[in-house]
């Protein structure tokens, strides 16, 4: 329990910035699941649709601060690299 009324004030402030990071955390996890059970479907047109929407997703994660650009790069590459396998088959 704080015992300040800025320490008070900074426990508000750091309850409110958790919802906020948890929230987009969940959006982005969500739409990279959901593109990759496409990918396994092998459904061509749901992936193709899925991918521009999911690099949106991971990209408005970094300018959130809730994913770190090198990681966002990482995710962005491997999912672009297996739809290109898949769309090949």
């Amino acid at each position: 329990m704080p015992n300040h009324k800025s320490a008070e004030k900074r426990e508000r402030q750091n309850h409110k910035r958790r919802e906020i990071n948890r929230s987009n955390r969940s959006r982005l996890r969500t739409g990279i699941k959901k593109l990759r059970a496409a990918l396994a479907s092998g459904d061509q047109s749901t992936v193709g649709a899925l991918l521009p929407e999911t690099v949106s997703l991971i990209d408005k994660a970094v300018q959130k601060g809730t994913l770190h650009r090198n990681a966002a790069a990482r995710h962005k590459s491997r999912l672009t690299l297996r739809v290109n396998e898949a769309a090949q088959k």
